[in-house]
C-alpha cells in the first residue's frame, strides 16, 4: 500500500491512499468547478439583507449628488446642451464598478476568516476555481446592480443620453469590464491582508480619493490647478470619459475598445498575483 500526499489540496492534487497503478481522484475539470463556485457565491447572496442595500446604496447616492451638484450645468465651463443627470450617470457607473471590485476582496478576506477557504483547500478544487467563481458572481450581481441602476435612472431622473441605447450599452460593457478587472486587483490584496477590517478602509479610500479627485461631479477645467493635474492623470476620470462620451454620443468603437482592452492588461497582471497571494494566504 502506497500513501500519496501533498500539501496543496487545493491545486488539484488531493491526498489519497491508493494501490500501485490504481488512477488517483483528481476531482472535477476546473470548467465545472468554476460553475459549482460561481453558483455557490451567488447563493450566498441571496439574503435580501445583503442584496437590497447594494442595490439602493447608488441610487441614493445619485439622488443627493444630481440635485446637490444640479447648479454645476449652469456653469460656463460646463458642456452645453448636456442635462447634469447626463453627465453625472455614467460616473457613477465607473464608481459603482470600482465598489464592486473592492466587494470581492472584502468577501474573499471574509472567507478566508471564517474557515471556509481553509475546507476548499482540503478537497480537490484548484485555487484558481475558487477566485474565478468569485469573481464571476460578484461580476454578475455588479452587472445586476448597475442596470438597476440605468433604468433608476431613466424612469426617476431623467436620463435619457444623446447617445442612446447603444452608447448607454457601451458605457456599461465598460463599467462592467472594470469591476470584473478591479475584482482580480482587490483579491490579490486580500491575500495579503487577509483581514475584512483591514481590506475595507483601504479599498474605500482610494475609491474616494479617484472619485472626488476626478471629472465625476465637475468638468476638469472648472476644478483647481493642483487638483486639475492630478485629475487629468486619475484613471477613473479616463475611464469616467469614456463612459461619458458614448452616453453622450461623442465616443465611436475606440472609446470602448482602449478601456476594455487596459482591463485585460489589468487582469493579465493581477490574476497571477490573485492565485499566488491566496495560496498564500490558505
Amino acid at each position: 500500500m502506497t500513501i500519496v500526499t501533498n500539501s496543496r489540496a487545493s491545486d488539484h492534487r488531493p491526498d489519497h491512499h491508493a494501490s500501485a497503478g490504481t488512477p488517483h481522484y483528481r476531482g472535477s475539470g476546473m470548467g465545472r468547478q468554476v460553475l459549482v463556485l460561481s453558483g455557490r457565491s451567488l447563493r450566498a447572496l441571496g439574503d435580501p439583507a445583503l442584496i437590497v442595500p447594494g442595490l439602493l446604496e447608488p441610487i441614493l447616492m445619485l439622488t443627493v449628488f444630481s440635485q446637490v451638484f444640479k447648479s454645476v450645468a449652469q456653469a460656463s465651463s460646463f458642456p452645453a446642451g448636456v442635462s447634469y443627470i447626463d453627465y453625472l450617470l455614467p460616473a457613477f457607473l465607473i464608481s459603482s464598478a470600482v465598489s464592486a471590485g473592492l466587494k470581492s476582496g472584502v468577501a474573499l478576506t471574509t472567507e478566508l476568516g471564517n474557515g471556509i477557504i481553509a475546507r476548499f483547500h482540503a478537497m480537490p478544487i484548484r485555487s484558481a476555481s475558487i477566485l474565478i467563481g468569485r469573481n464571476i458572481a460578484d461580476t454578475a450581481l455588479s452587472g445586476v446592480n448597475l442596470l438597476v441602476m440605468l433604468t433608476a435612472g431613466a424612469l426617476v431622473f431623467g436620463f435619457d443620453p444623446a447617445g442612446g441605447l447603444l452608447g448607454t450599452a457601451g458605457a456599461l460593457l465598460i463599467a462592467v469590464m472594470l469591476s470584473w478587472s478591479l475584482g482580480w486587483v482587490f483579491m490579490a490584496m486580500a491575500g495579503w491582508l487577509r483581514r475584512p477590517e483591514a481590506m475595507q478602509p483601504i479599498g474605500g479610500i482610494v475609491n474616494l480619493v479617484l472619485m472626488f479627485a476626478s471629472n465625476a461631479f465637475v468638468p476638469v477645467d472648472s476644478l483647481p490647478g493642483w487638483l486639475r493635474a492630478f485629475a487629468s492623470v486619475n484613471p477613473m476620470s479616463h475611464a469616467i470619459s469614456a463612459a461619458r462620451d458614448l452616453t453622450l454620443g461623442e465616443g465611436g468603437f475606440s472609446s470602448v475598445l482602449a478601456p476594455c482592452g487596459l482591463c485585460a492588461v489589468i487582469v493579465l497582471v493581477s490574476a497571477p498575483l490573485a492565485v499566488r497571494s491566496f495560496r498564500r494566504a490558505g
